[in-house]
C-alpha cells in the first residue's frame, strides 16, 4: 500500500485556476481564527518533506507555495502569532493555540527575500496553483521514515505526474546558486 503523502495529493490534485485573485488563509482554532490575506496566487507550489514546515495529522509533506511579502496581510488576531524559530532562515509564524503555521518569512540577506512561503490548504477558495513538484524528499527519513520505503513515496508522487528532488527544483536551485555567485563576486551585473 503506497504511504500518505499528503490528502490534497492521495485524494487526486486538484488543477489551480491561472487567473486566481487570491484569498484568506485560516489557522485551525475553533474560534478567534487567525486570518492572514493573501493578494494573488502563489508560485512554485509543491510538497516538502522537510522537518521544519507544517504539516497536517498523518500527512509525511507540507504544501507550500510562495508570495511576494507585499501580498501577505494578517487581518484578524495577529496577536495569536509566533515565530517558531527566530534563528531559522524562514521565519515561521504559528499560532500559539493550534499550532499551524500561516506563513514563513525570511528577515535575512537570502536568494528568497521577499517572499513569504504559505499553506494554501487553509484556505477555504478554490483555485490555488496545484502542486508542481515535491521537494526535500529523503528528508521524511530523518523523520522516523523508513529508509527502505522511500522509493514507493517517489512512484507515488511519479503516479500523479510531480517530479521529485531532494532539494528544490532546478529552477529555485539556480536562484540560490546565482544569489551565492553574485554575493561572492564569482558573477558580477547577472
Amino acid at each position: 500500500m503506497a504511504p500518505s503523502i499528503h490528502p490534497f495529493i492521495d485524494n487526486g490534485i486538484t488543477k489551480g485556476d491561472p487567473n486566481f485573485p487570491g484569498g484568506k488563509l485560516y489557522c485551525r482554532c475553533p474560534t478567534d481564527k487567525i486570518v492572514v490575506a493573501l493578494k494573488g496566487n502563489v508560485a512554485h507550489n509543491h510538497a516538502c518533506g522537510c522537518s521544519k514546515c507544517w504539516k497536517p495529522e498523518g500527512a509525511l509533506f507540507s504544501l507550500v507555495g510562495v508570495i511576494s511579502r507585499d501580498n501577505v496581510s494578517v487581518e484578524a488576531n495577529e496577536s495569536k502569532l509566533k515565530v517558531i524559530d527566530p534563528s531559522a532562515t524562514i521565519e515561521r509564524n504559528a499560532c500559539k493555540e493550534c499550532g499551524v503555521h500561516l506563513f514563513g518569512r525570511i528577515e535575512k540577506e537570502h536568494a528568497f527575500y521577499g517572499l513569504d512561503f504559505v499553506h494554501v490548504e487553509l484556505s477555504d477558495e478554490k483555485g490555488w496553483q496545484e502542486p508542481q513538484f515535491a521537494a526535500f524528499v529523503s528528508s521524511i527519513i530523518e523523520q522516523g521514515f523508513p529508509p527502505g520505503e522511500t522509493d514507493s513515496v517517489r512512484e507515488k508522487f511519479k503516479s500523479v505526474g510531480l517530479q521529485t528532488y531532494d532539494v528544490l527544483s532546478p529552477g529555485l536551485m539556480d536562484a540560490l546558486s546565482t544569489f551565492t555567485a553574485k554575493k561572492s563576486g564569482k558573477l558580477a551585473n547577472l
